[in-house]
């Protein structure tokens, strides 16, 4: 088996496309670092990373429908401070990301991940 050791996966084992996703990396015979984020959420700039790798603003990986979402005013905070605030509320992190090679993607729908173990 080939072990990976840039492959990471930022998982929720609560949420089924993360698990999904992470079952599809391991049928492939890859094994990726696991990061449960809520658990142990990103840095500033291990988040900042990932968005610059996913090529997305903020907005774009955070979940909209989560309360921490509307009670820190998230939308109309500036980039840097909802940065801090996702680091703060790992709750608002769109999952599962996984990223490999300085590349990421959000692993919806989970067969999208397959892309990456290419690399």
């Amino acid at each position: 088996m080939k072990i990976n050791k840039l492959l990471t996966i930022y998982h929720n084992p609560r949420c089924s496309k993360s698990r999904q996703a992470l079952q599809l990396i391991q049928d492939k015979g890859a094994t990726p670092a696991i990061v449960e984020y809520l658990k142990t959420p990103p840095t500033l700039a291990e988040l900042s990373t990932i968005l610059e790798q996913l090529r997305l603003e903020p907005m774009e990986l955070v979940r909209k429908g989560e309360d921490a979402f509307k009670t820190t005013d998230f939308a109309s905070q500036d980039r840097d401070t909802q940065i801090k605030l996702m680091t703060e509320n790992p709750i608002l992190i769109e999952r599962p990301i996984v990223s490999n090679h300085g590349k990421a993607l959000i692993g919806r729908p989970p067969e999208s991940v397959l892309s990456l173990l290419d690399e």
